[in-house]
């Protein structure tokens, strides 16, 4: 994990506000977004409604998540034809716990 490839995915308002949203997507989402039932990957959001109440295209927002899972801010699971992100809990502590020695 890179300091300077999270700050840089941080920079974007529309990748902070993903980030926001997936801190509590039972707020943010409705339950039909969320993985489905017996499926272990709690917290996970299907990418068309995290496009949709961005209000970007499903390729832009996507875009956006494979930038911000490649700095370690997101994880992601592919369920049938669709794929699912949740925070990287452990990545952002990481971020927060580096920035404060760094800084």
């Amino acid at each position: 994990m890179d300091t300077l490839s999270i700050m840089k995915a941080l920079s974007n308002e529309t990748r902070f506000k993903i980030l926001e949203w997936l801190k509590e997507p039972e707020v943010h989402f409705e339950t039909a977004s969320q993985m489905p039932s017996g499926c272990d990957f709690a917290g996970g959001i299907c990418v068309g409604s995290i496009a949709g109440k961005a209000g970007l295209a499903q390729s832009v927002i996507s875009g956006y998540l494979v930038k911000m899972q490649k700095a370690g801010l997101l994880e992601s699971m592919r369920y049938g034809q669709w794929t699912y992100y949740r925070r990287n809990e452990t990545g952002i502590q990481k971020f927060k716990d580096d920035i404060g020695k760094d800084l």
